[in-house]
């Protein structure tokens, strides 16, 4: 690919001024595709380091407006010094003169849009001439580009501070995130605290108290505030002193413009995220698989994001997006740290899409908590419950990145595993969480997710549940909603359903079926349970951890009493479904429940994934369901993520749980991407016992997690036709087999 080629396929450009950068962006795609020139939207250079467009060894970078010359030319040398390039274009709306003809050797190719649109810039409403082979495009421009080179010798040297890894135009940035101007007085000084990892205004009490009141979190004692070392709360500090100016600390001027370029960074590539265009589709080279559109999508996204949230529903492909980013990085070894149940799985997808110059990598899954020296490798494969283990090898490992699969896995803090991924994570540049279902119970519960990919990114908990909740150290979020407003506009969560991205999907129909239970042996079942209760109640002298262990064990024991009374009347519920010719998945909670299950259904030759078997015989179970070996398959609720079992066609819960992600998560098993049939999902509540109170929980629950994941709850008319349907589908069932009895 030469760099004149790609100058005649910029030249066929014909549009009036454009809107933003973005708009650039467009119009530069859509005139390399007419030209039949390949190329790379957003392609990295190094880490830290991406240029606009790559064609080849071509790069392009794109500028609004009239862009300051020494960032420009700061930036072009960081291109140019990766050993990537063979030339550079710099496609500007207005002229830049005097950029020099060569950088580091690499010839520079000034574009001006003004110039080659002409008057046509002056007169919108006028109608572009059309570029065909017959009325080819204005070239003179690139013509004057190529004449305007100079040997590489004569190229004058520049002066560039160190330290300083990217400088960019500012005309792309707000107002607050631009340089300020030298001011007369200053209200106090700002400076770096290193042990706390955060900076610290002191000065005068105008602007220390009127920081403690806009931002919680930056309380500290009086005449100062402190305030997170985080990309986004320095635009905060920035923005604060554009009104109140201070005076940086002359052994910190250096890191607050490091950090002040991060910030600006973190701006731009949010606002470009915001735009939500696919990627190309990652080279055969480096990726053995083809992306859907959406999935392209989430791929820049992912590239654009070095800490994401990506939340799309069970079914969407969090797992190839993931490694599609890994492949488009291209920096090894890298990381992904699962369920340990899932570990089989990462490791055939890994085999399955990653390429390293063109063969499968080397995947190694990481053994026991007792750290060694580990195997060369592209991918390492190490599960969460072996994190506390290496809590203090992983972080010395020096890995770019590392993917948490089901991070919910981490939503409760105070943990040696939490500790462990705190720690890792702050040691890699990219840390990407996969979940479908970022929070089981209460919306805090993402406060210690959010923490773990970007630290503070919403400030201390304290903070959080004061502001966020309903007060200190409450857990349910106040307006889910609005929180997950802001975690997708700050650029931080991505989420997609299957209603969003793929109509042709059919909607899942949920009805709550009440059925029989036996009366006696609940009430036989429920007698220990009442004498811990009465314990539990009347003695005051439990301390709160024995209290607390013996609360569980009433609600677990409660539980299991209404799961074994109504086992025998779910059972025939699930023959009436399989005589049928219905594929039935059956979730239970108890292995005693899902021992009745065996007995009674044994006819049906059901397969059983309970969370007791090894992963052979878990690969099995799947492998016998979806060739149709078997029609139903039992499943533990607690042991199905990461199961594809999109071959059922009806969903029965014979046992509840307390929290509706678990529920959410077992029903994606089914509803999944290349399912074609209709999908029931049957909730069968007995009349006495934990059912109902569950049954209402769920209620609760389940507005936490729609609303704050972004999902629009079922309306009730929608609801009511799906039960409808539903309940039809039953009565016709339970009329074939009195047909068939008669």
């Amino acid at each position: 690919m030469t760099a004149e080629k790609v100058l005649v396929a910029l030249a066929a450009i014909r549009a009036p001024q454009a809107r933003d950068e973005y708009d650039l962006h467009g119009l530069t795609a859509d005139a390399l595709q007419r030209a039949d020139i390949p190329f790379r939207h957003e392609a990295p250079l190094a880490p830290r380091c991406r240029i606009d467009f790559l064609c080849d060894t071509v790069g392009i970078e794109i500028k609004r407006g009239r862009p300051d010359k020494t960032p420009v030319e700061k930036q072009l040398k960081r291109y140019a010094e990766t050993g990537k390039l063979t030339a550079l274009i710099l496609l500007s709306e207005k002229a830049l003169p005097s950029l020099p003809g060569f950088v580091c050797g690499i010839p520079i190719y000034p574009v001006s849009l003004y110039k080659l649109w002409g008057v046509a810039t002056d007169t919108a409403g006028e109608k572009q001439t059309e570029v065909t082979p017959e009325n080819p495009p204005d070239t003179h421009f690139v013509e004057e580009a190529i004449e305007k080179e100079v040997p590489p010798e004569s190229a004058p040297p520049l002066s560039l501070e160190d330290g300083i890894l990217r400088a960019l135009s500012q005309e792309d940035i707000p107002p607050f995130l631009r340089d300020g101007e030298p001011a007369s007085y200053y209200y106090g000084v700002l400076s770096y605290n290193a042990r706390r990892k955060c900076w610290v205004i002191k000065g005068d009490p105008t602007v220390t108290e009127l920081a403690k009141r806009l931002f919680p979190g930056s309380d500290a004692k009086r005449g100062e505030a402190r305030f997170t070392a985080h990309r986004r709360i320095i635009g905060d500090v920035s923005w604060l002193m554009q009104r109140y100016p201070l005076e940086i600390a002359p052994r910190d001027r250096e890191r607050w413009q490091q950090a002040l370029n991060q910030a600006r960074d973190y701006y731009r590539e949010r606002e470009r995220a915001r735009t939500l265009l696919p990627a190309p589709q990652p080279a055969p080279a480096v990726f053995a698989g083809e992306l859907r559109p959406f999935q392209q999508i989430g791929l820049r996204w992912l590239l654009l994001t070095p800490r994401a949230l990506l939340a799309d529903e069970m079914g969407l492909g969090k797992t190839v997006q993931a490694l599609a980013c890994a492949a488009e990085e291209g920096i090894f070894p890298l990381l992904i740290v699962p369920p340990p149940h899932l570990c089989r799985n990462w490791l055939a997808e890994t085999l399955r899409f990653l390429r390293i110059k063109g063969r499968p990598p080397r995947v190694h899954i990481v053994k026991g908590l007792t750290p060694y020296a580990l195997p060369e490798a592209d991918v390492y494969i190490l599960h969460y419950l072996l994190l506390r283990g290496w809590k203090q090898a992983l972080p010395a490992m020096g890995f770019h990145t590392v993917i948490f699969d089901e991070i919910q896995e981490l939503r409760r803090a105070g943990t040696e595993k939490y500790s462990a991924a705190s720690l890792l994570s702050e040691s890699c540049q990219r840390v990407i969480g996969l979940s479908g279902t970022p929070i089981y119970n209460y919306g805090s519960e993402i406060w210690n997710v959010i923490n773990i990919l970007d630290f503070h990114f919403l400030g201390d908990f304290e903070t959080f549940t004061r502001e966020w909740c309903a007060g200190y150290g409450n857990r349910i979020v106040q307006k889910p909603e609005l929180l997950g407003d802001h975690l997708r506009r700050e650029g931080l969560m991505l989420r997609r359903t299957k209603q969003e991205v793929l109509p042709e999907l059919p909607e899942k129909r949920r009805l709550v079926q009440e059925i029989d239970a036996d009366d006696a042996l609940y009430t036989r079942l429920m007698a220990p349970v009442w004498e811990k209760l009465y314990r539990w109640r009347q003695d005051q002298a439990l301390s709160p951890s024995a209290r607390a262990l013996l609360e569980d064990q009433i609600s677990q024991e409660a539980r299991q009493a209404a799961g074994l009374a109504k086992a025998p009347y779910v059972c025939q519920f699930v023959k009436a479904l399989v005589n049928a010719g219905e594929k039935v998945l059956l979730f239970a909670h108890h292995h005693a429940v899902m021992d009745i299950f065996k007995a009674e259904l044994k006819n049906e030759h059901p397969v059983f994934i309970t969370g007791r078997e090894a992963a052979n015989r878990k690969e099995e179970a799947a492998d016998r369901f979806m060739t149709g070996k078997t029609d139903l398959c039992v499943v533990s609720m607690r042991a199905a993520s990461g199961l594809n079992l999109q071959r059922a066609t009806c969903v029965v819960f014979g046992e509840l749980d307390w929290s509706p992600a678990v529920h959410a998560q077992a029903e994606d098993r089914a509803h999944r991407i290349g399912q074609k049939d209709s999908l029931l999902c049957y909730y069968l509540v007995a009349p006495r016992g934990s059912d109902q109170d569950m049954r209402e929980a769920l209620g609760l629950k389940v507005s936490q997690f729609q609303l704050l994941m972004g999902d629009r709850a079922e309306s009730q008319d929608h609801a009511q036709a799906g039960a409808n349907f539903a309940r039809r589908h039953v009565e016709k069932l339970v009329a074939g087999l009195k047909k068939k009895a008669d």
